[in-house]
């Protein structure tokens, strides 16, 4: 078959290796894809078969790196029933590939399927059959049998030996030695959920399939010279390829059917857009900038990127949807018109060309946030609407601490030692030679790809079909799914969609419903009126206090001290503030400097004078992902095609990469040049590289701000039914528990729920607020269901014998109703109620409401007199709810011993107090020396907050114990008028004993 297609030169054979794995082959293989590639360099090898499990991840990567060191690997698929070997595809070409990747991709969908031992015929590949011993095989033309070394004793006495021309050396490669092999057999024992002793034979690969040279390959074949010819043909004869180099969007190209209607389409849409954000008369520099950056966008070809997130955002309002457009597509004046964001890019002073310019290759980011129960609906239209659409993958990896639990149970270590090793607090020299052995694999297999996940909100929409470049897989969700992650993808020029959920906008959407059912007489609310919510005076006061527990991005500690210490006010501060707050301004230790320079003119001077004439509206601190650029653009002399490479390198992505690394050695070398002292070149080069990561764009910092205000708006006016809404939305950075809290120091009446009242979800009626029965642990949704359905059948209930008959559950379930007294209604004592109950039903629902037609008449019985106090509902709502409804201060067993309130804490500034507080929310953290310090968040009795902070010896010798009222005994701490405690001492104070069961306690000891 492959005649004349190669001369075969015996010295130079170099294209011997038929069945690589990487560690895509997921808990089987062992080698990354660079390793791969660099085996190859290592050995003169020009060609290799990059044939993973199952699986396409590695592909592009590994044809990307082969491509710097001029080799061509061929491309395909090991395909397998779990570890059991039916056969190996091989791309003759791109059309193949995709072929290939199609045909897998049948089987990752569909669950009931296995591989079976016959491939179907795809013209443009090669296969590859297991030689096994007496099986009759009926070759295609393409088709092959693969020969390992230690088959070919018996290939001499096999017929086969006599059909040479369908024979190739079939090498497998799962790692590169021994210790390789070590790994592989503890990830198959991982995958096998099995101790390391009782794994299988048949679920692992023989030591031999090694990497073995190129030298002693042709050496084990020399009697079957023509078995390493036909290898060489075979792979001489596969060629896929990829342009890495352009990066051209390989996004779909048109939106309508042409570029030319789409780009008539976007002018349209345009024009007709203007008027709702700017009037209809906007000033002639506003009509100047969209007409720049149309003709941009359509320079750069992503006219269609930005239709399609319109026709999405189109179809979300059309249903009703909230959502918040931001990315750094929010610094574009036609994303705003087009209603993809709300941010004012003009009033924001923000650059387009600083993220689309003719030197960027990619499109700008729109990450748009839906509501978490409504981004479902979305992704189902866009999949309907689009035609290659796929979801994109994570590669979840072994992280130490689970590794070291996996192979603790391979190993068969005991839990507790398992534990301990988990910490990571031992001493090596202490450990035996199996938890040794754990430490060692763990960290060896830390980083490995260990099953292929879900992108948060990753979608692709590509021209061509997803199966050009990877297989795709079907996860629970029922949404084709991409094997390769975002990294790739972008590598080869497709960018992703970014349909993102999260709970603030179904907070913002609820809370609108509520005030309509609350407060009908309240006026309509317009959520997007943002220059009405930027002069209020009740927002403003919120941000200058910090009140703003429940409002999206400003409610955490850390958030809350920051707004205090800025003083902020008003929208511009608050955009800076959300950038501030980033990890990466922290960490460079600019976080401190801006809230001096916000906060006292006088200092805003200090910087460096080219710091402050590039940023003069951050007082020439870099604060946002622009002014990173603009420094290394300014100061540091990179053009704008250097300055987007170190975009993209601050995203996190590519910092490992070489471009990123040519790009500092270019700063520095410019500032060199330009006589820039070397010591304020690496200060500013510390900074920057502080931003790896953590950067926003300042229009991704103003879209959080715009979702910031809408819920500060709600919270200012209608706090109660937006913390019911917050409660109903999963909370936020805090538990369901200070929600409540919060509600209630807005005048709300908490309610426990109630039989005639609460609906599955938190209700408000006035000022009452009435817990919902999905929030009671263990009560079970059929439970809710019945009662719900035959509330509203029927109407409310009389009492416990009229619920009795009309719901049918079982006693535990009733239980749990009667003790959180949602039958208050009736008077009736909650213990006798318990007793009453269990006399008249049975232990398990037997069957359901059954229709008569004349009721029964209960038996009434008498009982003793077994009132409940409230002591006893507190504890009942702890394990019910998992938080008591009265004040927690009230349930220690010993008396407030310390009088002082948060707010008097200004009067003892640098004065060692003790106060007592309700434990909120705890961080840990590490100083830099790495050690563990923590901050506690605490409530005193009235309510109001207490910061602490812990550093080590605090921290390891008082820690926390749990929620609890504490003591605390520390230093009063007062930084740009926020008050925190510099723990000394602190200890959890006793709870009260449960007195629901002091009577059985008291007559046991009798």
């Amino acid at each position: 078959m492959f005649q004349n297609k190669t001369k075969f030169v015996e010295k130079q054979i170099n294209m011997l290796y038929t069945n690589c794995h990487t560690y895509y082959s997921l808990r089987y293989g062992t080698l990354k894809p660079e390793e791969l590639v660099q085996l190859a360099v290592a050995h003169g090898i020009q060609k290799f078969a990059l044939t993973d499990i199952n699986n396409t991840s590695a592909c592009l990567d590994v044809i990307r790196l082969s491509a710097e060191h001029n080799i061509q690997p061929v491309v395909g698929v090991d395909f397998r029933n779990g570890a059991q070997q039916q056969f190996i595809m091989l791309a003759k070409n791109n059309q193949g590939f995709e072929d290939i990747n199609s045909y897998l991709s049948t089987f990752l969908h569909d669950e009931t399927l296995s591989i079976p031992s016959r491939a179907k015929y795809i013209p443009d590949s090669f296969v590859i059959y297991p030689y096994e011993v007496g099986k009759e095989y009926l070759l295609r033309e393409n088709e092959f049998l693969g020969i390992k070394a230690a088959e070919l004793n018996k290939l001499k006495f096999s017929t086969w030996k006599d059909k040479l021309g369908k024979l190739v050396v079939l090498q497998t490669v799962s790692f590169q030695n021994k210790k390789g092999f070590n790994t592989h057999r503890l990830l198959r024992a991982i995958d096998n959920n099995t101790l390391l002793s009782k794994l299988p034979v048949e679920e692992q690969a023989k030591e031999t399939d090694c990497f073995i040279t190129p030298e002693h390959l042709k050496e084990e074949f020399s009697e079957f010279p023509q078995l390493l010819k036909n290898t060489e043909s075979l792979l001489e004869a596969c060629a896929v390829s990829f342009d890495f180099s352009e990066k051209t969007p390989k996004n779909q190209r048109a939106f309508t059917e042409s570029e030319a209607e789409d780009m008539k389409l976007l002018k349209d849409l345009v024009k007709k857009g203007i008027p709702y954000r700017y009037g209809n008369t906007p000033d002639r520099s506003i009509l100047k900038r969209v007409a720049k950056e149309i003709e941009i966008i359509k320079q750069k070809g992503f006219v269609s990127y930005f239709l399609i997130n319109w026709r999405i955002l189109e179809y979300a309002r059309s249903k009703g949807y909230f959502y918040v457009g931001r990315g750094s597509g929010a610094n574009s004046i036609v994303a705003y018109i087009l209603r993809i964001t709300d941010v004012d890019p003009v009033e924001l002073d923000l650059y387009f060309e600083r993220f689309i310019n003719l030197y960027r290759k990619n499109p700008p980011d729109f990450d748009i946030d839906f509501s978490w129960a409504d981004r479902d609906d979305i992704t189902e239209f866009i999949f309907k609407t689009f035609k290659n659409t796929a979801l994109l993958t994570v590669y979840n990896t072994f992280k130490f601490r689970a590794s070291v639990r996996e192979l603790g149970k391979v190993f068969g270590l005991p839990k507790a030692e398992i534990d301990m090793l988990t910490t990571g607090k031992f001493d090596v020299q202490q450990l035996d030679k199996l938890s040794l052995l754990v430490v060692k694999y763990s960290t060896y297999i830390e980083g490995f790809p260990n099953y292929l996940g879900i992108h948060a909100g990753g979608i692709l929409i590509s021209e061509k079909p997803i199966h050009q470049y990877c297989a795709t897989f079907l996860p629970p969700k029922g949404f084709s799914t991409t094997q390769i992650d975002m990294v790739v993808a972008e590598d080869i020029g497709l960018y992703k969609f970014d349909i993102l959920s999260q709970r603030g906008l179904g907070k913002i959407k609820d809370t609108v419903e509520l005030v309509k059912q609350n407060h009908p007489e309240a006026p309509a609310i317009d959520i997007h009126d943002m220059k009405r919510f930027k002069q209020d005076e009740r927002i403003k006061y919120l941000l200058r206090n910090a009140k703003a527990i429940g409002c999206f991005y400003v409610e955490s500690p850390a958030m809350r001290m920051l707004l205090k210490k800025l003083q902020v006010d008003n929208y511009l501060g608050l955009v800076a503030a959300s950038s501030v707050i980033r990890p990466g301004v922290a960490k460079s230790g600019m976080m401190r400097e801006y809230i001096l320079r916000y906060r006292y003119p006088e200092r805003r001077q200090d910087g460096h004078p080219v710091l402050l004439d590039i940023m003069p509206e951050t007082y020439g601190v870099m604060v946002y992902q622009e002014d990173v650029i603009k420094v290394a653009h300014y100061f540091g002399g990179l053009t704008l095609g250097e300055a987007d490479m170190l975009r993209r390198g601050m995203s996190g992505k590519f910092r490992s990469r070489d471009e990123f690394q040519k790009v500092k050695q270019q700063f520095f070398d410019n500032c060199l040049a330009n006589d820039k002292p070397y010591e304020l070149t690496a200060e500013i080069w510390r900074q920057i590289e502080s931003f790896a990561g953590y950067a926003f764009a300042k229009g991704h910092s103003a879209s959080y701000a715009v979702e910031s205000y809408q819920s500060l708006f709600l919270k200012a006016y209608y706090p109660l039914e937006y913390m019911v809404a917050t409660i109903n939305n999963g909370g936020g950075f805090y538990s369901t528990e200070l929600y409540v809290h919060e509600a209630r120091m807005h005048g709300g009446t908490i309610e426990a729920p109630c039989i005639n009242t609460s609906e599955f979800q938190t209700i408000i009626k006035g000022t009452s607020i009435y817990l919902g029965f999905g929030f009671l642990h263990a009560l079970e949704k059929t439970t809710i269901a019945k009662i719900l359905y035959a509330r509203n059948k029927d109407g409310a209930f009389i009492d416990l014998d009229d619920f009795i008959d009309r719901v049918s559950v079982s006693v535990d379930q009733l239980s749990i109703l009667i003790k959180i007294n949602a039958f208050r209604f009736t008077g009736t004592p909650k213990r006798e109620m318990l007793w009453e109950a269990r006399l008249k039903t049975t232990k398990v629902t037997v069957q359901e409401e059954v229709i008569t037609l004349f009721k029964p008449k209960s038996m009434a019985y008498e009982y003793p007199d077994l009132k409940s106090t409230e002591l006893e509902n507190a504890f009942d709502q702890i394990e019910l709810l998992g938080f008591p409804l009265c004040n927690p201060f009230l349930l220690v067993e010993k008396p407030r011993q310390s009088m002082l309130k948060a707010s008097e804490l200004p009067k003892y500034i640098d004065t060692v107090v003790t106060i007592e507080g309700y434990l909120v929310t705890t961080k840990n953290t590490r100083t830099s020396k790495g050690k563990n310090m923590q901050f506690g968040t605490f409530v005193d009795y009235d309510g109001s907050f207490i910061d602490t902070v812990h550093f080590p010896p605090v921290a390891a010798q008082y820690p926390f114990r749990g929620r609890g009222v504490y003591s605390i005994t520390g230093k009063v701490i007062e930084e740009f008028d926020c008050m925190t405690i510099e723990v000394i001492s602190m200890y959890r104070k006793a709870t009260i004993e449960d007195p629901r069961y002091a009577d059985a306690s008291v007559k046991m000891k009798a």
